[in-house]
């Protein structure tokens, strides 16, 4: 702890006079965060609108648009925080703002299913840029700049959910996608503008750094091989042991590859740190639960038992808007799970705040496992998940940039941010095959949706996905025998 105060507080000394940017600072961080995390919370509820306005007939067909989003986060986490460490904070904030521009222009313009598949990605990369505060404030804001930038990207993920869940359902309720691909584009073009305005231009700690390029889209690829496989496997079936293959041949590969690099994607040294690396599995684990729970919630809620069989009548029949009016919940308490656990992470329990997240989003899990039918079941499992989901969060990132110094704050981030993009990519690919293996034809369309029984067993293995951070978290521990400190470095 003492190694981290002191680098921090240097930091502080040699920024004494940009205490007056400190209120813009937060502010920018905090818009960038929001808008990210909306982008992210936006498509889920417009899913069944996407699906029955570009003719989608199959769920994995439709699941591969938040699919594709996720794919392009993993790029932008590993790549983005790097470039602020290497080529400074105001350019890579500026960067990541053009793709969400871009990300948002492409579906704008062509208004098709692929021209949607493509922004989408663009936009999942451009997304990453919410771990970018990390950095920039913890450079800018002296001594308590790891715990100020992890409490502003807490807290402004808590509302770019309110954002994107109810901004989102109200704007197409009353405009076509298209249009809303028009708005978005407006606003990501001005928080592009405000980026290069606000964002500090900080020389680079690492002059002479790179940028490991090649083994990022490397690492995508066998993920998104991996991915496809989860996807598409019922729909493929025996084909579907091809990419599965050129993943993990791919995966093996680039992992001896990596330990040769002269510019491996992440440092060997901070991987290490046993409170890292529990930290960002956990992460993980908390992005496929928080995944899980959002594609579970939007694709049932917005079914319309009218439509269905009476025999396999089921669904909530909500339109986009009311959907994220029940993430409501989830947003309010992310936001106060956040705030409760400074303190104890501060003081060096972090992975207890890792346990207690993992065990409180299990029980709303579990909730919504055997109670899903009404809109009052969700607003309390929303509500408990959201709490368990922003502790584990807060810890995990926490952890991460306490074990470095500040010079690599961008490679802390880069490597939580990749653990939690991987783990949204498989918690929505693993929710999509679960939803795929069975399905319910509505009469009269050529659109299916999944069995209603699929739905608890989704919840169920959520709870088992949430059991493994608990494990995790205990393993790390019998291994260094003793309990690992949130600091450690």
């Amino acid at each position: 702890m003492t190694e981290i105060n002191e680098s921090t507080g240097l930091a502080g000394e040699s920024r004494a006079g940009k205490a007056p940017q400190k209120r813009a600072l937060i502010g920018i961080g905090a818009l960038l965060v929001i808008l990210t995390n909306a982008v992210l919370f936006i498509l889920p509820p417009l899913l069944p609108i996407i699906q029955a306005q570009y003719g989608l007939t199959t769920v994995s067909a439709t699941m591969w648009i938040f699919t594709a989003l996720t794919l392009g986060g993993g790029a932008g986490y590993i790549l983005l925080p790097r470039l602020a460490d290497v080529y400074g904070d105001r350019n890579a904030s500026v960067f990541a703002s053009a793709c969400l521009t871009v990300g948002a222009f492409v579906p704008a313009v062509g208004d098709s299913y692929p021209a949607l598949l493509i922004g989408s990605t663009i936009m999942g990369f451009g997304s990453a840029a919410q771990m970018l505060p990390l950095g920039f404030l913890r450079r800018n804001l002296a001594e308590h700049g790891i715990t100020t930038a992890v409490e502003v990207l807490v807290i402004a993920t808590g509302v770019g959910i309110v954002v994107g869940m109810i901004g989102g359902g109200l704007l197409v309720q009353d405009l076509s996608l298209r249009s809303f691909f028009w708005i978005l584009t407006a606003a990501f073009a001005a928080t592009t503008i405000a980026s290069f305005a606000l964002v500090p231009h900080s020389p680079p700690a690492q002059s002479s750094g790179r940028v490991g390029a090649l083994g990022t889209v490397w690492m995508i690829a066998w993920v998104a091989a991996v991915l496809l496989t989860l996807t598409q496997g019922l729909v493929w079936g025996g084909a579907a042991v091809a990419p599965l293959l050129a993943g993990v041949v791919g995966a093996a590969l680039w992992v001896r590859v990596e330990r040769r690099s002269s510019a491996p994607v992440f440092d060997a040294a901070l991987l290490k740190a046993p409170s890292v690396t529990v930290a960002s599995l956990s992460i993980a684990l908390f992005g496929a639960v928080n995944a899980a729970f959002l594609l579970l919630l939007s694709t049932y809620s917005q079914v319309v038992p009218a439509y269905l069989p009476p025999e396999e009548a089921y669904g909530l029949g909500r339109t986009a808007l009311q959907t994220g009016l029940l993430m409501v919940p989830f947003a309010v308490m992310f936001v106060v799970g956040g705030k409760v656990v400074r303190g104890p992470i501060e003081k060096g329990r972090g992975t207890a705040v890792l346990v207690n997240g993992a065990l409180i989003s299990a029980a709303g899990l579990a909730w919504l496992a055997l109670a899903h039918d009404h809109p009052w079941h969700y607003l309390v499992g929303a509500g408990v998940i959201g709490l368990g989901c922003s502790m584990g969060y807060t810890a995990g990132f926490s952890i991460a940039q306490m074990a470095v110094p500040e010079e690599k704050a961008g490679m802390a981030a880069g490597v939580a941010g990749t653990a939690m993009a991987i783990g949204i990519a498989f918690g929505s690919a693993l929710v999509t095959g679960v939803l795929s293996a069975s399905v319910v034809p509505v009469p009269g369309t050529d659109i299916e949706v999944a069995e209603e029984s699929l739905y608890g067993t989704g919840y169920w293995i959520s709870v088992g996905l949430a059991a493994l951070i608990v494990v995790a978290v205990l393993i790390s521990r019998a291994r260094n025998g003793r309990r690992v400190p949130a600091t450690a470095s």
